[in-house]
């Protein structure tokens, strides 16, 4: 009786038989072991169609028999790689080809499983042959929890009850980003995870971008603004009244944007309005002690008209406030409240 030999190529001697060469066919078998165990190969399968592997009895090199295999060359269409049937092996094979193409891995013949690598998968799989005679089935088992992506294309993968999981709202574009469907929030936790800051579109929508802008404010209290095209500011906040401290002055110029509590119980006082102002500027006035009526305000129009006349304008009430608005050169400072 001969030699027989594995699916994988080892000898199976029997007894009484290859005297004087048993122990070289010993050590080839052991080698074929140590190769099958964590031997590493590279293996050219440029081009494209069907590429099969066989088994090499008896001896070492053999693919079939190497734990780890990586696949190079450059594809030029869809390459299928075919290994022995009764095949029963685990391997780490990884598809390192070039050009947008799939890689197959299935048995000589059967039906069974296949295993493939998309076009844009250049990684690595952990595949084991079950060595089924009547359909040899390849299968990707993954490391640990299933490592195939859940969902669909473009879906953004996520732990799914310890396997990938996908979403419809959750996808990547590779033109226009992250994009987050049915109004479904970005949320911005606190430290503790109980409390967030949530944004979302709104019900119904216009397509639109908010582009922020490149640096933090210049200093506190500015404000964020918007252009038309959606492009966001800094801009320093100027509006209301800033209030200047008390004054008694008999005669004091006054600045857009300004407010003044004007003390008139000892003397009448003029307030000289700016010579040059442009349209909104605003300027507001305050009785502080209620003696308007014995020391009159007189606002001094500066060469520009107060609500249409070219006359300085005297107040009289006792605790009048008021604001004058500049309009243009036709009417000049109107009154803001009457």
């Amino acid at each position: 009786m001969t030699s027989t030999y594995t699916p994988l190529g080892v000898e199976l001697m029997v007894t009484g038989e290859n005297a004087g060469t048993w122990g070289t066919k010993t050590n080839t078998n052991l080698n074929i072991i140590e190769q099958i165990s964590g031997g590493y190969a590279t293996q050219a399968i440029a081009g494209s169609g069907t590429t099969a592997f066989t088994k090499t009895d008896g001896g070492t090199g053999s693919l079939v028999a190497t734990r780890v295999i990586e696949f190079t060359g450059a594809l030029t269409g869809s390459r299928i790689v075919t290994f022995p049937v009764l095949t029963e092996n685990f391997y780490l094979i990884k598809n390192a080809t070039t050009n947008a193409e799939t890689l197959q891995l299935k048995a000589a013949s059967g039906s069974g499983a296949t295993v493939t690598w998309a076009t844009d998968d250049k990684g690595w799989k952990l595949v084991y042959f079950d060595g089924v005679s009547t359909n040899t089935g390849v299968y990707d088992v993954g490391f640990g929890a299933a490592t195939s992506p859940g969902g669909s294309t473009t879906q953004v993968q996520f732990n799914n009850s310890g396997a990938f999981g996908g979403d419809a709202n959750f996808i990547w574009d590779a033109s226009t980003g992250l994009n987050i469907g049915s109004q479904k929030e970005l949320r911005l936790q606190d430290t503790t995870g109980g409390q967030y800051i949530g944004q979302k579109a709104a019900g119904t929508t216009t397509n639109y971008t908010l582009t922020w802008p490149g640096a933090a404010a210049a200093a506190n209290d500015y404000v964020l603004t918007s252009q038309t095209d959606g492009t966001l500011a800094w801009v320093e906040n100027t509006g209301g009244t800033a209030w200047q401290a008390v004054s008694a002055s008999a005669a004091i110029s006054v600045t857009a944007g300004n407010g003044y509590f004007l003390n008139s119980t000892s003397n009448a006082i003029t307030a000289t309005l700016p010579a040059s102002p442009t349209l909104g500027d605003e300027i507001a006035f305050a009785d502080y002690a209620g003696t308007f009526d014995s020391n009159n305000l007189t606002v001094a129009r500066n060469g520009k008209k107060i609500q249409g006349a070219t006359a300085d304008l005297t107040v009289s009430t006792e605790r009048a406030a008021f604001t004058l608005v500049f309009t243009d050169d036709t009417q000049g400072w109107l009154l803001k409240n009457k």
